[in-house]
């Protein structure tokens, strides 16, 4: 008998754990989706040009160009009424001219990137430069626009 109150308890804590969730199919969801992939890709980047991966110019090639698509890609997934779970400052959707002007900066530094890596075989020294203009673009507008 002690097994169906312990039974009850697991499903309404199971339950409760996922009320949080975000619908993968939802803006947040495919932005988070899209910043995520961004992020990962950004840092196999970053360990390649810091050491931490071994640099390959192929794969810098391949990465750079993935970068370069993604960052055009989560601008359309901001509605006009912010989610209540989203983790961006009110001052999205307040000053979108302002977050719509960075978002194409971001989206000219990785299209940088792409023509560096294509003008010549990459090194580090020649892509560094075009990929701290990138990682100084996100920080701006995370300090901008995130609420941390």
């Amino acid at each position: 008998m002690k097994l169906m109150p312990l039974s009850l308890s697991l499903v309404a804590l199971l339950a409760l754990a996922g009320c949080d969730r975000i619908d993968p199919d939802s803006p947040l969801g495919k932005r988070k989706a899209i910043y995520q992939a961004m992020l990962d890709t950004k840092e196999d980047l970053g360990g390649m040009l810091r050491g931490r991966l071994v640099f390959d110019s192929q794969a810098f090639v391949t990465g750079a160009a993935r970068l370069d698509e993604l960052s055009r890609q989560p601008w359309q997934h901001y509605p006009e009424v912010k989610e209540a779970q989203s983790d961006a400052r009110d001052d999205v959707w307040q000053r979108q001219e302002r977050f719509n002007e960075l978002a194409r900066e971001l989206e000219a530094h990785t299209a940088a990137l792409v023509a560096v890596t294509t003008a010549a075989e990459p090194t580090p020294e020649s892509v560094a430069p075009a990929m701290q203009r990138i990682e100084d673009a996100c920080e701006a507008c995370h300090k901008e626009f995130r609420a941390y």
